[in-house]
Formats: structure tokens, C-alpha cells, sequence
């Protein structure tokens, strides 16, 4: 991209707020160096990065690379076999830490980030190199006694020796018989040695060596004999403590050493992930969103703000490319033209750099090789340039480097000149360009532009709106509209007496005060079409906005129904399992209590219990309110169909013909249920089939095993009506119509139980007992329902 088009569109400003955002030498390298791509790959990627962390920021606000510091230079010298300071081990071991932190963090992030985890994957920990840092150099950039044993030895024996120093030098100005001889009863060091200040007079009294003198020249600082030896032996040791020291930074050199090519990587990765984490910051300030990427020359910005205008901004809809191949903007001074005009190509490059836009989710951007603007006055008296020639010059060079991805941005296009022929200048560069292919942006304030975007149907007018009743620009760019000047009622509201106002308007042709009044009346008409626009908008809105909540209300409601029946389910259950309870109790408590003389009475209330029980159920069942079930009512069923049972969540076989209360027998599994017909649900034909299969398969095998006789002597009565009640199932499933039960005669009360219970059996058509060759009245003989 042309340098001087950045600068003019003051992308350095925003790569200035970028490097801001950014908390590592490192990754303002990268920011400061950021230049839009023409690369569409490159592009796209970039943009997704800088997506994937903003998302990781939304829910991780807190993340930072923190302790990131630029040590390539230090690293690059243990490289070539320096020995590094020990404060330059305190940064290297922050960013190692930072590094190995980063890593932590991203490898137990959750979500989908893959680019950003490709990246953070390369991460390096150096944990040995922070260990050996932390022993061996002290927070304030010392050695620590600790980072040898040497070290520590050497530095024991050093304090040793500094308080046996310390002590006779002590000793020495409080005697009596030596402290006369001193300026001031103190210790000091002169060149690493203890001395003491002693008077100039005094100097043949204390013997020992002169290591300095007062400015006066009256006092002498006198390393006294008796601690000669002694300092000369804590010079030794020092000199070894600062070997030592070399040492022991030599080791720390040679261990990053080692890790050169790996620490170099990382950084790397550290810098350019500090970076991509300040472009989603800058996004979140700037409440950006990523725009789609095309390659086509389409530009399409919604609601879009300038990112460097403070305050409330107005925003912009353009859109050029698709259906327009140039734009002419036309308006007042001081309107919006040549903001309009930055906008659209500052966000451009943005885009093309990875950033997210100021704008409107919808906003598409396109890949251009080249991007010029010719904006801003650039008259030079050294060069003899004048505002015209300034213009000129750069579109000369323009024209001469632009192509068919190129896009062009043109303020105030052929000012400065005789209008006539400026403006037919300008139409004439806006066709050239068009003809090459190039998407332009121009600004203007002649007439015959407008005509000429007007008359060309790839050129669309575009004006910025000007109020003139308060006399103040509105900024907001309205498209497929010329634009006024607005000269006169500019003049007027700054005072200009109306007959110079009015004298001026008769100098306008006639022509020129139509296309007046038609650019006024174009403007009063895209204002009410933008308002009722809004209006149906929002109506849209709230409409869409109900439509949800009657949506939200209509599941509440479905799913308080379900509970509700739920409820009301189970509360019957509970109930009709007391019931069942309490009838066990009964039946138990008549089974103890009652003799075999008895079992006629016990027989019918059974009966009755049983009928209670069932009464009681249906009171429940009706009470319940009824549910919807999918499938389609049987109007007739037949022995073997296969059919379901919505309400128990069952299928079953077909056992025998409604009786007249539209009532029959199930076989559910092991179940033989009586329901309904209405209760009952056709399957598919596939299963039909299967079922009428298996129940004639069932049938064959019971007629093979199932005799037309059932003898019940020997059985207490509840044994034999249990047999019974089984068999006279399986003599249906079997098909067989006529049976015999042989009871015996014996005191009459299991045949009075046989026929009381066969009195009730829904199946039964008919019984009687046995004639004289037939087992008389031990015999009872059954016809049941075809």
C-alpha cells in the first residue's frame, strides 16, 4: 500500500492505539510494523485471529501475557558466549514464567480456537531455567548466598572477617590512650579498606598506612597496623566472592545458551500472541465486529464510525461495487464529504490488516492490491506548486499505477481552477478510471458531476445531509442523492442581507434553480422514506420481539399442562394403589376368617370388592383429563391385530371382539388386559402384518397344547378361579368355543363359585351344567364368544 495513503487516512493513529493495547515490547513491534495485506488467505486468517481472542477475552476478561520481556538480544549474546548480568537473568526468567503461564492457560481453555491453540501449541516451559534464576539471583539483581556452597562459605568468611575488623577498629577509638589522636571516633572505608580519620598532627602516633585525605588536608585516613593483615585477608576473600560470582553467571549463561533456539521461538510466539490479543482489545474499545472478505471489489459498510472521532458518531451506509462502480459525493462545506470520504478508506485498510471495523454486523470489505487518496490541500511555494497543480500531480501518478484492484479515494476532484474546465477534468479522470476497472470515491461541489453520475449507470450520486433550518450538517451520508451547497441559506444564517441573497438567486438560470428544487425535494423524499423505514423497522421488531414471547408463553403453558396432568397421574395412582392396598387387606382378612361354609358369601364379596375396586378406578380414570394421542382410531378390531395402547405406552395382540360396551381383551407381553376401542390406536401395515404372524403363530401352539377340559377337583376356590380365569384366556387365543369344567359335586360350593364367576367373564356366551352323560352336575359346560 502507497505510504503516503496511510498517512493520509491516518492509519498510523490507529496503529498507535493498537500499540497501546498491547503489554509487551514485543507484540508493539509487530504493531508499529502492521501494514494492510493484499493477500485474501492472509487477510481472513488475520481477521480470524483477532475473532478468536476476543472471544477467549468475553469470557477470560482477566487474561494477560504479563512479565513478557524483549530478551532476544540477550539471549542472542549467551548464544555468542557472553555472560549476561544478573538483571538480564530476572527477565529472561519472567518470560519464561510468562510463557509457561500462557501455556497452562490456553491448554485448559475451553472452546474452539484453533488457530490461536496452533500457535499457543509451540509454547516452550523452561522450568529449569526459572529454578536455577530464582536460586541464584535476588529480586533486586544480586546473588544470592545460596546460588553455590562456595559462595555461601566465602561469603560467611567474609562477614567473619569484616566483624573482627570491625572489632579492633572499635576498640581503637574508644581507648583513652588513642581515641585523642582521632578527627571524629568513627569507622569508615577508604578504596574497600577500614581506616579511621586521624588528625594531621597525630599521624607519627598512629602507624599504619595513609589511604586518603580531607579537601583541608587535616585529616588523614589511616589504615591502623593492627587490622592490616585482616583487610589484606578480606580482600582475598572478596576477590574470590567476585570469581565466584563469574562462575556462577557463566553457568546461568551457558544453561540459556543451550536453550538458545528454543527461547528465540518462543518469543516469537509470545510477541505475535501479545499482539493478536491487542487487536481484539482494540476491537472491544472500539466495539468492532469482524467483516466479511471478498475479492470481487465490493464494499459494503453498515452503520459504520470513524474510529478516531471522539464522541458521539454519526454513522454511514455505503455501498459500492456491486450495482456502482464509482461514487460522487456532493454537499456543503464542512458537511461530512471528506470524512465519509477517510471512512470508507480507513476502514478498508483496517479490514486488510486484520482489524475489526467500527461497523454493523453485514459489513463486507474487498481485497485491493492498491489504495490511493489524493485528499488535503498540498500546495508547496518551493516546488511552485498550487492547490490545482498539488491535485493534479498526485492523480498523474494515480492514474499512471492504478488497475483494476485498485481503489481510489479523490477529495474536492478538479478544485482549484476554472470550474468549467475543472469539472470536465474530473468527469474525464472518473471515466478513465471507470473504464480500467478502478472503484472510486470522489467529492465534489460541481453541478455537472451530479449530472454526470446521473446520466452513467455504474456512477451513483451520494450527498451528505445538511439541515437548514438550524444551518447545520447532519453527517449523515444519504445514497443515490445529489447534494446542495447550501451557499445561499449558509449566507443567510451568517448574516447576509437578503437583497444581496435575493440579487444572487437571480443570476442562478432557470435550469439551475430546477435542479434546485428537485435535489430538495429528492432529499425531503429520502427523508421520509428513511423515517418510514425505521418505523417499519421497528414495527418488525416488536412484532418479531411478540411473536417470541407468545412462543416462550405457549411452551410455558404446554409444559405447566404436562405437569399438571402429571401430577394429577400420579396423585391417582398413589390413591388407586391404597385402594388396591386396603382390598388385599380385605381379601386377606375374609380368606382367615371365613369357614368352607362360608365360601358362597366370601365368593360374592370378592365380587363386589372386585367391582369396587373397579368403579373406583374408573372415577379416577374419568376424572383425569383426557390426552392427545398421534394415530388414527380403530372403527373395528379383529382377534390377532396388532394394535397400541397410547395410554399405557404398550402393544399388544387382539384377544376378542368389543362386546357391547365397545370393550375387549389385550395381550400386552405376559398382560391380558380388557380396554376400550376407543382407547386403542391402528399401527402401520408393516407391523400388522408382523402382529396378525404372531398371533396366529401363538395361536397354533395353543390349540396344539390346550385341551377343551379344565378339571378343578382337589383346588380351594381362589386356585381354581385363577386356573380358570388363565385358561378361559388361552381357550380364546386358541379358538375354541365350547369347554368343559369339571368342578365335582362334592358341598356345591366350587360349582357356586365356578358359575358366579362365569355369570360375570365379559367372554362368556353361555353356560349350563352337564346332562346325565356328560358328568351331570359335577360338569359345567361353557360356550364362549365367537
Amino acid at each position: 500500500m502507497d505510504g503516503r495513503t496511510l498517512k493520509k487516512l491516518e492509519f498510523n493513529k490507529v496503529i498507535q492505539m493498537l500499540a497501546d493495547c498491547c503489554g509487551s515490547f514485543l507484540g508493539k513491534e509487530r504493531a508499529e510494523n502492521l501494514v494492510p495485506s493484499s493477500d485474501s488467505d492472509e487477510v481472513v486468517s488475520a481477521l480470524e485471529e483477532t475473532s478468536e481472542a476476543k472471544e477467549i477475552l468475553r469470557f477470560n476478561p482477566g487474561f494477560t501475557l504479563g512479565g513478557v520481556r524483549d530478551v532476544r538480544k540477550e539471549v542472542e549474546r549467551a548464544a555468542l558466549g557472553a555472560i549476561l548480568e544478573p538483571e538480564d537473568f530476572l527477565d529472561i526468567a519472567g518470560t519464561c514464567a510468562a510463557s509457561r503461564k500462557a501455556k497452562v492457560f490456553f491448554s485448559n481453555l475451553k472452546g474452539s480456537y484453533p488457530l490461536i491453540m496452533e500457535l499457543s501449541r509451540d509454547l516452550g516451559i523452561f522450568k529449569s531455567i526459572e529454578t536455577s534464576v530464582n536460586e541464584a539471583v535476588t529480586a533486586d539483581g544480586g546473588i544470592a548466598d545460596t546460588a553455590s556452597d562456595q559462595l555461601f562459605s566465602l561469603r560467611k568468611r567474609i562477614r567473619t572477617t569484616q566483624e573482627r575488623i570491625k572489632d579492633k577498629l572499635d576498640s581503637f577509638i574508644k581507648s583513652p590512650h588513642t581515641s585523642k589522636y582521632l578527627q571524629d571516633n568513627v569507622i569508615t572505608i577508604r578504596g574497600d579498606r577500614y581506616v579511621v580519620p586521624v588528625k594531621q598532627e597525630y599521624r607519627a602516633q598512629v602507624p599504619g598506612m595513609i589511604h586518603d585525605q580531607s579537601a583541608s588536608g587535616a585529616t588523614l585516613f589511616i589504615e591502623p597496623l593492627a587490622v592490616l593483615e585482616l583487610n589484606n585477608d578480606l580482600k582475598k576473600l572478596k576477590t574470590g566472592e567476585e570469581q565466584e560470582i563469574i562462575a556462577i553467571l557463566k553457568a546461568l549463561s551457558k544453561m540459556v545458551a543451550g536453550f538458545h533456539h528454543e527461547l528465540s521461538a518462543t518469543l516469537e510466539i509470545l510477541g505475535k500472541l501479545d499482539f493478536i490479543f491487542a487487536k481484539a482489545r482494540l476491537s472491544q474499545i472500539m466495539d468492532g465486529g469482524k467483516p466479511k472478505v471478498n475479492s470481487n471489489g465490493n464494499i459494503r459498510l453498515i452503520r459504520a464510525r470513524h474510529p478516531l472521532i471522539k464522541g458521539d458518531v454519526v454513522p454511514i451506509d455505503v455501498d459500492l461495487g456491486k450495482d456502482f462502480d464509482a461514487m460522487v459525493i456532493t454537499g456543503p462545506n464542512t458537511g461530512g464529504k471528506t470524512v465519509s470520504l477517510k471512512t470508507v478508506g480507513l476502514l478498508t485498510m483496517m479490514g486488510l490488516a486484520g482489524l475489526h471495523l467500527p461497523a454493523d454486523e453485514g459489513t463486507e470489505i474487498s481485497v485491493f492490491e492498491k489504495l490511493f487518496a489524493d485528499i488535503g490541500d498540498e500546495q508547496s511555494i518551493e516546488q511552485s506548486l498550487s492547490t490545482f497543480s498539488s491535485h493534479l500531480v498526485n492523480i498523474v501518478q494515480i492514474l499512471s499505477k492504478a488497475n483494476s484492484k485498485t481503489l481510489v479515494l479523490l477529495d474536492e476532484l478538479g478544485a482549484g481552477t476554472d470550474p468549467t474546465e475543472g469539472a470536465a477534468l474530473a468527469m474525464a479522470i472518473l471515466a478513465y478510471l471507470q473504464k480500467i476497472g478502478v472503484k472510486i470515491i470522489a467529492t465534489t461541489h460541481y453541478s455537472e458531476l451530479k449530472a454526470f453520475a446521473y446520466n452513467h449507470p455504474r456512477i451513483v450520486n451520494a450527498s451528505v445531509e445538511f439541515n437548514v433550518e438550524t444551518l447545520k450538517p447532519t453527517y449523515r451520508l444519504l445514497m443515490g442523492i445529489p447534494g446542495k451547497s447550501n451557499a445561499f441559506e449558509i449566507a443567510r444564517g451568517l448574516g447576509l442581507p437578503d437583497e444581496v441573497i435575493n440579487q444572487a438567486g437571480e443570476f442562478l438560470t432557470r435550469d439551475q434553480v430546477q435542479v434546485a428544487d428537485l435535489i430538495a425535494n429528492l432529499e425531503m423524499d429520502q427523508r421520509v422514506s428513511e423515517q418510514e423505514r425505521k418505523e417499519a423497522e421497528i414495527l418488525r421488531r416488536e412484532l418479531q420481539a411478540m411473536k417470541q414471547r407468545m412462543a416462550e408463553k405457549e411452551t410455558e403453558l404446554y409444559n405447566r399442562e404436562v405437569e399438571i396432568i402429571r401430577k394429577a397421574q400420579n396423585e391417582s395412582l398413589r390413591i388407586l394403589k391404597e385402594t388396591r392396598e386396603e382390598a388385599e387387606v380385605v381379601f386377606r382378612d375374609l380368606k382367615t376368617s371365613l369357614e368352607a361354609e362360608a365360601q358362597k358369601a366370601q365368593n360374592e364379596s370378592l365380587r363386589k370388592a372386585r367391582e369396587k375396586l373397579k368403579e373406583k378406578a374408573e372415577v379416577i380414570s374419568a376424572s383425569l383429563p383426557e390426552k392427545k394421542y398421534l394415530g388414527q382410531k380403530p372403527k373395528k378390531v379383529v382377534p390377532g391385530q396388532l394394535v397400541e395402547i397410547p395410554k399405557l405406552n404398550q402393544k399388544g395382540y387382539v384377544l376378542s371382539k368389543p362386546n357391547q360396551d365397545g370393550e375387549l381383551f389385550i395381550q400386552a407381553g405376559i398382560m391380558k388386559i380388557m380396554v376400550k376401542l376407543n382407547d386403542l390406536r391402528i399401527l402401520e401395515n408393516k407391523e400388522q402384518e408382523t402382529g396378525k404372524a404372531r398371533t396366529g403363530q401363538m395361536r397354533m401352539e395353543k390349540v396344539k397344547s390346550i385341551s377343551n377340559e379344565l378339571d378343578l377337583r382337589g383346588k380351594t376356590v381362589d386356585e381354581a378361579l385363577e386356573e380358570m380365569d388363565k385358561y378361559l384366556d388361552d381357550a380364546l387365543v386358541a379358538g375354541l368355543n365350547d369347554l368343559r369344567i369339571i368342578h365335582g359335586k362334592g358341598t356345591g360350593a366350587l360349582r357356586d363359585a365356578v358359575t358366579s364367576f362365569l355369570k360375570n367373564h365379559r367372554q362368556v356366551k353361555s353356560y349350563r351344567l352337564g346332562g346325565f352323560n356328560e358328568g351331570g352336575t359335577g360338569v359345567t359346560v361353557v360356550s364362549l364368544k365367537s
